[in-house]
């Protein structure tokens, strides 16, 4: 009975190693095919086709600030590892243990029920339960899910890329369209450079060789790509401006009053701004500017984002783990005194009409103007 068990275990991690091999096999394909494009262009058609050589300087310097800026994004959308919910989001010891020692399911909905009154948290499932992941026995943030091949719950999941074999989420989103926009650039580029000299080797203006060869396949490839990338681009586009993911486009996400799929809609310019961030210095280049830390994003209903079950403010501060962009959005509102400040937290009544919560903390330090 132990063989088979180790026989078993054995053959699992040996699947699974074959798993990660061949999962990167589409970015090799890409990788070689970019290679193969760089060589295609700089030598067979700058080096070994155009005669002029302004024309020849002028196309190679502005290829390779594109083949840079391809391979830059190509590479952050790679090695970007994916965002995962903090600690405060995973189960306690003590947590955990009453949650597996329960048997009724109504009663561990209880459970998840109490934990999440600490997180903000909004959406449900289907059901109108607590989202809650029984592999990484973690409180799913809003917008996170359990990505099967990375295996682990990914921060705002988008969908698992097999071109870059990575998760894209939140923490690599904006790499990944950058990625995407270069990459049309990229072959709009070659093919618009291209056009000329692949008409002289069509009709024979130009003598034959290898060049012919390369040319007349880059033109085509060139094309190809960039039609099936306008298309990709296109899609993801309108995603942001909706302010949705892949997933939240197929299946709306359920808020506590029901689906919703602008829910998290806050206006085209706010929803550039928590992809991209707010400096537009920044849009274009592959560092990370997006707003947030992935675990709380605002929404279209205010309402909904004053949390009815967090009814202490004490209980989602900020940490090593978590930054104070996933806390609960507040309304402060200071009161200046001579020796004192007070700071008045009103949690504002959901759209069911709640009473208005209002709950006062001193702050022994002098507020600074």
């Amino acid at each position: 009975m132990r063989a088979e068990v180790r026989w078993n275990m054995a053959l699992s991690r040996g699947l699974r190693c074959c798993q990660r091999v061949f999962s990167w096999i589409p970015v090799l394909i890409i990788t070689s095919v970019v290679l193969w494009s760089y060589y295609a262009y700089v030598f067979e058609l700058c080096l070994f086709t155009i005669p002029n050589t302004f024309e020849k300087v002028a196309y190679l310097l502005v290829f390779h600030v594109c083949f840079v800026m391809f391979s830059w994004t190509y590479w952050k959308s790679i090695f970007t590892p994916p965002a995962t919910p903090c600690k405060k989001f995973q189960l306690s010891y003590s947590d955990k243990q009453r949650y597996e020692m329960e048997e009724r399911p109504d009663a561990q909905k209880q459970i998840l029920v109490e934990i999440a009154k600490k997180l903000p948290i909004f959406t449900r499932a289907q059901s109108g339960a607590i989202r809650f992941c029984d592999r990484c026995q973690v409180l799913k943030p809003d917008r996170c899910h359990h990505c099967s091949v990375c295996e682990t719950c990914v921060l705002k999941m988008d969908h698992h890329c097999p071109w870059v074999n990575n998760c894209v989420g939140f923490s690599n989103y904006k790499f990944f369209l950058l990625f995407l926009s270069y990459s049309m650039l990229y072959c709009i580029f070659i093919a618009a450079t291209v056009f000329q000299y692949f008409l002289k080797f069509w009709v024979g203006d130009l003598p034959n060789g290898s060049a012919k060869f390369h040319v007349l396949f880059l033109m085509f490839v060139a094309l190809m790509f960039f039609v099936s990338l306008m298309f990709l681009f296109g899609y993801h586009c309108w995603l942001v401006a909706k302010n949705r993911s892949t997933l939240e486009a197929f299946s709306a996400p359920v808020f506590v009053s029901g689906p919703d799929r602008n829910g998290f809609n806050v206006g085209v310019r706010k929803n550039l701004q928590q992809v991209f961030g707010e400096n537009r210095r920044l849009w274009f280049i592959p560092v990370f500017t997006s707003q947030g830390n992935g675990h709380f994003f605002p929404l279209k209903n205010r309402s909904e984002s004053r949390n009815p079950l967090l009814a202490n403010e004490e209980m989602w501060e900020e940490s090593e783990d978590c930054s104070e962009e996933g806390s609960l959005e507040r309304t402060v509102i200071p009161v200046f005194s001579a020796t004192s400040a007070a700071i008045i937290v009103i949690s504002l009544s959901n759209h069911r009409g709640h009473k208005v919560l209002k709950q006062v903390s001193y702050v022994k330090k002098k507020l600074l103007s």
